[in-house]
């Protein structure tokens, strides 16, 4: 696909949204940070990355003090200066912070190395030995102190959920963040219908297949390439348009490059037809059972 004007991938984000329980809406591509911040000869590149994304309309811009012990955070905190109202920015707690006076110290050094004095939305990033009602009381009190917009979780299963939903607030989730891509697909069993009935939007973590070892199988395979070609594009605008064709789902794919973000906001102009996906389906069939979620 020949380079896009930022202008017309912004248009026609503007146009692709996930309504999130509270009403606000969110644009189906953001941008991720898993591994950014890391290496200091990176840091321009993944710093005009970033800008170059928000330029485009990728407004969702996922981050989590694991991520280089919050080297990521503060990356991205470089990265928004002076465009905070840009950006539907989104963090994550470590499980064993996710309780008491430690979760409140969390939010705070999160807050600070991203320079802002709220998060749109902060997310559990996987679970732990702290009971879930200590959570979500905690988070509870964040959002009544405007340290964040909403909350949520990620990487829980159908059984974490429920547990979750039946808790006093437990409903105020706003999203849950799991691994999805079109060589892992176990969510589409049970995980995903729930979160349709629920109202719960997904958030697709590794949504071009970044860390796994399938990913080279994905981009070879010669169904993804056929489609590619047919539509003047690339096997990653292919599998970035797949996650989120339902129009529930919201991809954050990481990109280090400002013209690897280009070409990712870029997937969003195509609209795969149904004989597409019947092939995607042939060549990386859907779960014929429940799978155990995986946890990165």
């Amino acid at each position: 696909m020949n380079r896009i004007p930022h202008s017309l991938i912004l248009a026609t984000l503007k146009q692709q949204v996930v309504t999130l329980p509270d009403g606000r809406e969110v644009r189906t591509l953001g941008q991720g940070t898993w591994r950014m911040g890391d290496d200091d000869s990176k840091r321009k590149a993944e710093i005009e990355a970033l800008q170059t994304g928000l330029d485009c309309g990728l407004h969702v811009i996922d981050t989590a003090e694991m991520y280089g012990e919050g080297k990521a955070e503060s990356l991205v905190g470089e990265a928004i200066r002076d465009r905070r109202d840009d950006v539907f920015l989104v963090s994550k707690v470590y499980p064993h912070n996710a309780g008491g006076d430690k979760l409140v110290q969390a939010c705070d050094a999160t807050l600070e190395r991203l320079g802002t004095d709220y998060l749109d939305l902060y997310l559990l990033h996987w679970r732990g030995d702290i009971p879930l009602e200590e959570t979500v009381d905690g988070l509870e009190r964040l959002k009544a102190d405007g340290k964040i917009r909403a909350w949520g979780v990620s990487n829980f299963d159908v059984d974490d959920m429920k547990e979750l939903l039946a808790l006093l607030n437990g409903k105020h989730c706003a999203v849950n963040q799991v691994l999805y891509h079109l060589g892992s697909r176990g969510i589409e069993h049970d995980l995903l219908p729930f979160h349709e009935e629920q109202g719960i939007p997904v958030m697709a973590y590794s949504p071009l297949a970044e860390g796994s070892d399938v990913k080279e199988k994905i981009f070879n395979d010669e169904t993804v390439n056929r489609i590619a070609e047919a539509y003047s594009a690339t096997p990653a605008q292919i599998l970035l348009a797949w996650t989120t064709r339902s129009g529930n789902v919201i991809a954050i794919p990481k990109a280090g490059q400002a013209a690897h973000v280009e070409e990712n906001g870029a997937a969003m102009l195509l609209n795969l037809s149904e004989d597409d996906l019947d092939a995607l389906d042939e060549a990386f069939p859907p779960p014929s059972g429940k799978e155990p979620l995986d946890v990165i």
